[in-house]
């Protein structure tokens, strides 16, 4: 381990707290200032509700009592570890959440090791050749990527691969009814990820490859790479040893930028695709006014995005011992 990493992970780690505490904080305020209440969404289902049937289930729920009563309720229940219960799917969050945050952990995952893995290797491939047909082939694949909003992307993905041609499924993780071993299971859930994953990662793709572009130029400019070249090291060993670590450095500082906008784009690429994971589950407590169930959501989320942070710190700290030294200084 990097000497001096455990001490700067343990000061990140304590930052965390009140970071954490003021996000359940403003989330709650936040949605206080939202028009309607699950209430109103039950008595729109139900058809036909009389304002006193409607008072007694604002009372039943404790959304009758004053913001200061129902902020202190929340974060009492917070320091119990209990997230609240849902009215409307009539279930306790944390049982809701642990059941759709597998899926989403699963997209996030996948799109995020597509678009790694091709941005590294096509951003490294044109620093090396640069100005040539391949450099201003992933230039243009760059540039369509960016402009291509996400939803478009998947609708017309589904359209030609799922509608017209038909060689992958529609929508949904699993096939219902499908019969087989666990490797039946596994590669349909794989024929299902395909479409949403590629989807999700074609943005960050295009961020990967033109950050990794960039920064493998400079560092192949670099004295330490010319140094290494003289003293007789193999092109591969050059790049792979040396250029590589110190390119890919902003790449992995831009990763954990990006975890929460990732998170945001998987409520587009659930919903387009049925997708059952904590987006469209995030989308349908909108609709519902399920305020519980979203402070919940909301709460995961930051807590994924802070944690995928600490850990983009450690990865950086590794590949860069000087950010230890200067997470030191007062």
């Amino acid at each position: 381990m990097t000497p001096g990493l455990a001490p700067f992970l343990r000061r990140r780690l304590l930052h965390v707290l009140p970071v954490v505490l003021g996000i359940a904080l403003l989330n709650f305020l936040v949605l206080q200032l939202a028009p309607g209440d699950v209430v109103d969404v039950l008595a729109g289902e139900a058809g036909a509700a009389t304002p006193e049937s409607m008072a007694a289930l604002r009372a039943k729920f404790g959304l009758d009592q004053p913001v200061l009563a129902q902020l202190g309720s929340y974060l009492a229940n917070l320091a119990r570890l209990d997230l609240g219960f849902s009215h409307r799917q009539n279930m306790p969050v944390f049982d809701l959440i642990v059941s759709r945050l597998p899926p989403t952990l699963l997209l996030m995952g996948l799109a995020l090791v597509l678009a790694l893995v091709a941005g590294l290797v096509l951003g490294t491939a044109s620093a090396l050749r640069p100005g040539g047909w391949f450099d201003h082939g992933v230039s243009v694949v760059v540039l369509f990527a960016y402009a291509m909003p996400t939803f478009w992307l998947g609708l017309m993905a589904l359209v030609l691969f799922a509608g017209k041609l038909g060689w992958l499924p529609a929508g949904g993780m699993v096939t219902v009814g499908l019969e087989g071993g666990a490797w039946a299971h596994v590669a349909d859930v794989a024929r299902h990820a395909v479409l949403p994953a590629l989807t999700l990662s074609t943005f960050y793709l295009a961020v990967y490859t033109k950050l990794m572009r960039g920064s493998m130029r400079d560092v192949l400019q670099s004295d330490f790479i010319r140094t290494a070249r003289a003293k007789g090291a193999s092109e591969f060993r050059v790049l792979a040893a040396h250029a590589l670590r110190n390119a890919a450095l902003p790449l992995v500082t831009m990763l954990g930028y990006q975890v929460a906008s990732l998170l945001s784009g998987a409520v587009l690429v659930e919903s387009v695709f049925s997708w059952p994971g904590l987006g469209r589950l995030a989308f349908e407590a909108i609709l519902a006014r399920d305020f519980n169930l979203l402070l919940g959501i909301l709460l995961l989320s930051s807590l994924m995005v802070t944690a995928i942070n600490i850990v983009v710190d450690a990865v950086s700290a590794w590949l860069d011992p000087r950010l230890v030294l200067q997470g030191a200084r007062p």
